[in-house]
């Protein structure tokens, strides 16, 4: 693990910590990335459930509850599918934010419509509250799955800091 994704799994750690919350992973095409930095950290079993790996959309289907004709109408690269993972995991376990990722790390896989490089990250709360966003990351697969990291982790922290209710 790096320095930076260590200094950013602490500074995650400790935002979920002010807020009291637990955090819930589910990923895709970072394959475990994410609960890797994150467990890294010392004493995270205060702040971080676990998660899921649902690379394949079979998995995605029932690990998750991720609709067919989600996956269908949008397919798994999408903000509709991350938002479904999201759920999915808060459904699932204890946590009180998720974060949910699947791209196209490539080299290949790609299309035109959605290229190596195109990664949906998506954050929910307990409460309800969901935002989803999509990225064009550059680099190889490694660049592209640890830009997913550090994004999906930055989105955690800034949720943390929001005033509740916002």
């Amino acid at each position: 693990m790096d320095t930076e994704l260590l200094a950013l799994a602490e500074r995650t750690g400790a935002a979920l910590v002010s807020r009291g919350a637990v955090l819930a992973t589910a990923e895709s095409c970072t394959g475990g990335w994410i609960g890797a930095a994150v467990t890294m950290v010392a004493g995270s079993s205060r702040w971080y459930d676990g998660g899921f790996i649902t690379y394949s959309n079979a998995v995605k289907q029932t690990a998750l509850g991720v609709s067919p004709e989600t996956l269908l109408r949008h397919g798994a690269v999408s903000e509709a599918t991350v938002l479904e993972m999201v759920d999915g995991t808060l459904r699932a376990l204890r946590s009180d934010i998720a974060v949910a990722v699947s791209g196209v790390a490539g080299p290949t896989g790609g299309t035109l419509t959605k290229p190596v490089g195109m990664v949906c990250i998506g954050w929910g709360l307990r409460d309800g509250s969901r935002e989803a966003r999509t990225y064009r990351f550059a680099g190889d697969r490694d660049a592209v799955r640890r830009q997913t990291v550090i994004e999906a982790l930055a989105g955690v922290i800034r949720l943390c800091e929001a005033p509740a209710g916002a």
